[in-house]
């Protein structure tokens, strides 16, 4: 199946094809994660460790199970999830008198602790996160890793003085993406959302979107900012230098194993994945070329380079299964691993080793002498251009509009002036989503593609995943 032909199978083709993921466990929507896929994931888990462990966040883990009590505090909040949450009603054969829920997101779960960590000024700002399972009972039809009803979550949850300290974390949250969005090598758009398409109990939320080949947007992420829309009603107070009590300021960070879907469908081509350096399982692969007569040297030489590059701290892996070259070129590719090794008894003699880019295809020599070197030069280059590619296909698949008419299969940018009337006509009138407008606001001067008037706004919108 060719990727620009048919995305959606493609798609599902290839997570099946690289062992990313097994989907045949008896739940709809809950899959296994295989080893491949889960080492992907991990690698992702290790950078966003990395950055907020940097900006003096500290990890936690809360419990999965949370009360019906506590989940009835915040009325939109529930108003929001009620539909997907899942329930545990029983204990054995014993009714609870309380009904629990699977976290589908973990506010109700944290805050009410939070309540009693935060006394003090001093105590601020607590900035924490976790990264765990969430539940919710996904309605449509279900994607690995993009529609999936128990999700690998990360969210970090943090708590201010005030509304401006609280701002201040929300820009230092955009700061964290981009390093983690060049680690995968993924563009994006930062949009506000809509009022009615607000995470729910927000005062606003941002969403982080991304672009597939099919022209649909996917979310990968979402930053909100609360004020006080939860620490109101999970009584989060604080007694200010004045010895005034006052309630915190909070902001939450979601991302998920949405962005192991989305470098499968940014990066992957019809041959297989294409994974960047920074999360591939294995970076390099090594490919031993036997012939008669030289099968000890050259599988000696290649164990040695091996053990090289591993000593360099680059992730390699000896293929040295019983199979034809040509099948284990055609099995990594496949798996996206992104620079392959060969060497046989004539590099040997001519003191090189021979690569090939999974991203671009290109062959090539370097020298036995200084591989390691050569190695992390070409990881390097693979980075850069895997993103450099992905960025302009971005910023192709987003197209400027001035009416309605003979949309494009792409996100669209148009002019909106802002009322609830028209973005809702909008949707009705294009079967889009109105995804929001740009953050920070982009300059702009035109018409409402909507009910023509003029308008200093843009918003975008398109088919979301």
């Amino acid at each position: 199946m060719k990727k620009e032909e048919n995305f959606s199978e493609w798609y599902n083709e290839i997570v099946e094809k690289a062992n990313l993921t097994d989907k045949r466990y008896p739940v709809k929507g809950m899959n296994v994660w295989t080893g491949y896929g889960w080492k992907i994931m991990l690698l992702i888990d290790s950078f966003i460790r990395k950055e907020f462990d940097a900006t003096g966040h500290d990890e936690v883990c809360f419990p999965l199970l949370v009360p019906e009590t506590e989940f009835k505090k915040e009325k939109d909040h529930i108003k929001g999830f009620d539909a997907e949450v899942y329930w545990v009603t029983h204990a054995g054969v014993n009714p609870l008198d309380v009904r629990l829920l699977l976290r589908p997101t973990s506010e109700t779960a944290m805050y009410p602790i939070f309540s009693l960590w935060v006394r003090s000024h001093t105590d601020l700002p607590l900035k924490t996160y976790q990264i765990v399972n969430t539940f919710r009972y996904e309605t449509k039809m279900t994607r690995a890793f993009i529609r999936v009803r128990e999700i690998h979550f990360f969210e970090s949850h943090t708590c201010h003085v005030d509304e401006e300290d609280a701002q201040r974390q929300v820009e230092e949250d955009f700061a964290i993406l981009e390093k983690l969005a060049e680690r995968l090598c993924v563009p994006y758009l930062l949009l506000k959302r809509t009022d009615w398409d607000k995470f729910p109990g927000a005062y606003y939320t941002v969403g982080v979107d991304t672009t597939l080949p099919d022209g649909r947007s996917l979310q990968l992420g979402s930053i909100h900012h609360y004020r006080e829309n939860f620490s109101r009603p999970f009584e989060i107070k604080y007694e200010d230098p004045a010895g005034e009590m006052r309630y915190a300021h909070q902001t939450t960070f979601g991302m998920s194993e949405r962005l192991v879907g989305a470098v499968v469908g940014v990066h992957g081509d019809d041959k297989g994945l294409i994974l960047p350096p920074d999360i591939a399982p294995f970076q390099i692969v090594i490919i031993p070329i036997l012939a008669k007569g030289k099968v000890e040297e050259v599988e000696r030489e290649a164990r040695a380079l091996r053990d090289e590059l591993v000593r360099e701290g680059i992730r390699t892996k000896l293929d040295e299964r019983d199979e034809r070259p040509g099948s284990k070129f055609y099995d990594w590719e496949i798996k996206g691993v992104p620079l392959r090794l060969e060497i046989g008894s004539r590099d040997i003699k001519q003191g090189v080793v021979t690569y090939a880019r999974r991203d671009s295809l290109e062959k090539g020599t370097v020298p036995r002498t200084s591989v390691a070197g050569e190695v992390r030069s070409l990881l390097a280059s693979i980075s850069k251009d895997i993103f450099e590619k992905a960025k302009a296909y971005f910023r192709n698949s987003i197209a400027d509009v001035e009416s309605l008419d003979n949309l494009p299969r792409k996100i669209i940018r148009f002019g909106w002036c802002g009322s609830e009337e028209c973005g809702h006509r909008f949707e009705e009138l294009t079967e889009l989503k109105l995804l929001g407008t740009p953050y920070p606001a982009e300059e702009f001067s035109g018409k409402c593609v909507v009910c023509g008037k003029e308008t200093s706004q843009v918003a975008y919108g398109a088919r979301a995943m």
